[in-house]
């Protein structure tokens, strides 16, 4: 039987699970202003599973909790195409854009969810650049439970549209990302629920291990390397702790490289990964899953790399749209810009990288997030027609 608590990243300090405490008390009194987020809690276990364990086994919430919506499991692509053209005949795609709300982040709402659920919590509060905030409004929605989500006023129309057909209040924000994160912060301080944000709860980073465990079932083992599109941090944190996890509970012996791929003008945890230092810079990119100006689990996320011989590099957004329609094209899967940065990321480094590596390429999110981004990679006809001959 396993057991569960929180352990601070940063000081070491344990605690008991409960919904009142989602950063370490002693780390959060000397936090930083326009800094990561500092005193990262991480769920810690003891006990041991058997090798072919469910994923709800290694989770600290039980399962009857859990709202009836069928998130995980998402589908690992062997692209025939792609590794032919490629090269690398062992490169995976895992697609997350196959859970329920189209997108990654419902790993993390599924937990949280769960975890308010638990403890009869019905109202959850956050801030999202979109794809959170519809994932959360979703999950919500299957859970009975009551959504207000702060959105930047950039957001895709979609992410917009999705959060309020699922019932969310959506207040939207004259700023960006950030700004909506330290106001959804503050909302729910004054208002009580419990507050999603990524990384500040930590049930977000745990939710996000499971695809983690998901790949180790699929490939019987562990892949080589792993690209994942970075913003906030959290999901790479999320990556490390469930290969962390299978390698504490004996059933895998080495942790993969990874390689987290930035956006050339969203890349904080770039900068800080070769100066040290994170600095509150105004951001853009095409990709606005990743566009953060400060990462709120940069701290941690950077600590993750560094330890395990990780990667951070950077990719044009062209780099992005140019990966975007190749995979498109060449898999038949259409994914986000997010998504299309792993891609992007691997197409750059490729040459540094073994053939016969297993490689894995993480997309995020299903490409109808954002279609007016995926409209500047392509060409749309401009005129119309009303009998064959004008094309003949």
């Amino acid at each position: 039987m396993m057991e569960f608590g929180y352990v601070c990243t940063q000081c070491g300090n344990t605690y008991t699970i409960d919904p009142q405490v989602m950063v370490c008390p002693s780390c959060a009194k000397h936090q930083p202003t326009d800094q990561p987020l500092v005193g990262i809690l991480e769920v810690a276990f003891s006990g041991t599973v058997d090798k072919n364990f469910d994923v709800h086994d290694l989770l600290p919430v039980e399962r009857q909790y859990f709202p009836p919506i069928p998130v995980g499991n998402t589908p690992l692509w062997r692209p025939s195409n792609l590794r032919r053209e490629t090269g690398f005949n062992n490169l995976f795609i895992k697609d997350d854009g196959a859970n329920p709300t189209s997108s990654f982040k419902d790993r993390a709402s599924f937990l949280v969810s769960a975890f308010a659920g638990k403890f009869g919590i019905r109202d959850i509060v956050l801030a999202s650049t979109g794809n959170a905030g519809s994932s959360m409004a979703g999950v919500g929605a299957a859970a009975g439970q009551r959504v207000t989500l702060f959105l930047p006023e950039a957001a895709p129309a979609a992410k917009l549209v999705q959060a309020l057909q699922y019932g969310a209040t959506v207040h939207r924000v004259r700023g960006n990302y950030d700004l909506a994160y330290d106001l959804s912060m503050t909302f729910s301080v004054k208002k009580g629920g419990m507050n999603r944000n990524t990384a500040y709860n930590p049930m977000t980073i745990e939710g996000k291990k499971t695809v983690s465990l998901e790949l180790y079932q699929q490939l019987k083992g562990t892949p080589d390397y792993i690209f994942v599109a970075t913003g906030d941090g959290c999901i790479l944190a999320g990556v490390y702790k469930g290969f962390r996890d299978l390698k504490r509970l004996g059933l895998i012996d080495r942790i993969p490289v990874v390689y987290s791929v930035q956006a050339e003008t969203s890349d904080a945890l770039y900068r800080a990964f070769h100066t040290g230092t994170f600095e509150n810079i105004p951001t853009r990119t095409i990709a606005d899953s990743i566009c953060v100006d400060v990462p709120r689990n940069g701290f941690h996320a950077l600590e993750q790399l560094k330890k395990y011989g990780g990667c951070v590099i950077t990719v044009s957004d062209q780099m992005i749209l140019d990966a975007q329609v190749r995979l498109s094209r060449s898999t038949g899967l259409f994914t986000e810009p997010a998504g299309a940065a792993a891609f992007a990321g691997f197409l750059k480094v490729r040459s540094e990288l073994p053939t016969d590596a297993i490689i894995v390429l993480l997309a995020t999110g299903n490409g109808l997030k954002d279609s007016a981004s995926a409209e500047k990679g392509i060409t749309v006809p401009e005129t119309t027609i009303t009998d064959i001959e004008t094309i003949l």
